[in-house]
């Protein structure tokens, strides 16, 4: 039987989400704790401690810095070092339904391809008008223009990430939300792409062999996991996209310094096709690090 890890992190007192994902069958929760988390609270939990997280990696973690979610690094290490087959990345304020943690097991699926080799996963969903956060903006006047054929799941083969998407506040940008402040129930269907995509940390699933290679990159705002969902895709691992799992309660967020955050993103996520430079030095430096300790 795979062994099946759920990873996330908070500087809040267990959440309802956080309680339910803790009794779901058949995984294993850990939470990351910073240095603001309530750490008493937890003491029930499988949680790692700022204190346990230093000796897991202390140069990892110095890299990394407090008061920050890319600490959720250190649960995928945590995971790949206690041999789990799949990881799941989950937000605090994500409520998981019945359906959370099944698998993609259809006998075909739907692949979408644009002319310009980017694809807005939710330009096929019953909210074509919302954008994904870190779809480049540049595109958001074409994005709906994609064709799609159905294939065979087989002829496919396997994919390596699971991205569910989330009703109730989707994970759409600052500017989206600004304009549209939309309250989702999203259609249930599974797709996938041959183009590049964004997905998220909040409600994905990754396979062992993308794990390896998954990093949540740090001083790049509200786009180190779009960085990291483009930095796998280049490097050939394939997501599939699927039906809303979790229902988002959205944590209280200023919409205004939300967007100051994703600026890099709007300016340089394009660019990621072609050139990973304008990521921080520190972001390699991490990202070289946590590598190292996975081949430990």
């Amino acid at each position: 039987m795979n062994k099946k890890l759920i990873v996330t992190t908070t500087i809040n007192k267990p959440t309802v989400a956080v309680k339910k994902f803790a009794k779901l069958e058949g995984w294993d929760l850990v939470v990351v704790g910073d240095t603001k988390t309530p750490h008493e609270e937890y003491k029930s939990y499988n949680y790692l401690h700022p204190e346990d997280q230093e000796k897991i990696d202390k140069t990892l973690s110095d890299i990394i810095g407090w008061g920050c979610i890319q600490r959720r690094n250190m649960g995928f290490l945590y995971g790949l070092q206690h041999g789990y087959d799949y990881v799941a990345t989950i937000d605090d304020d994500n409520i998981p339904y019945d359906n959370w943690g099944k698998f993609f097991n259809e006998k075909s699926i739907k692949v979408y391809s644009t002319d310009f080799k980017f694809f807005d996963p939710l330009s096929v969903t019953n909210y074509k008008h919302l954008w994904h956060r870190g779809f480049p903006l540049q595109h958001i006047h074409k994005k709906n223009n994609v064709s799609s054929k159905t294939v065979v799941s087989s002829l496919i083969g396997d994919f390596d990430i699971q991205a569910n998407l989330w009703d109730g506040d989707p994970d759409i940008d600052a500017v989206c939300r600004m304009i549209y402040a939309p309250e989702c129930k999203f259609n249930n269907s599974w797709y996938t792409t041959t183009d590049l995509a964004p997905f998220n940390s909040q409600n994905t699933i990754l396979s062992k062999n993308a794990l390896e290679h998954y990093f949540m990159f740090e001083n790049v705002g509200r786009m180190d996991d779009i960085f990291a969902s483009y930095f796998l895709q280049k490097k050939g691992f394939k997501v599939v996209y699927g039906p809303p799992t979790v229902y988002q309660d959205r944590n209280e967020h200023d919409l205004t310094i939300d967007m100051k955050k994703e600026y890099i993103g709007y300016e340089n996520v394009k660019d990621i096709i072609v050139d990973e430079s304008f990521i921080p030095m520190t972001g390699y430096n991490s990202y070289r690090e946590i590598v190292t300790s996975f081949k430990k």
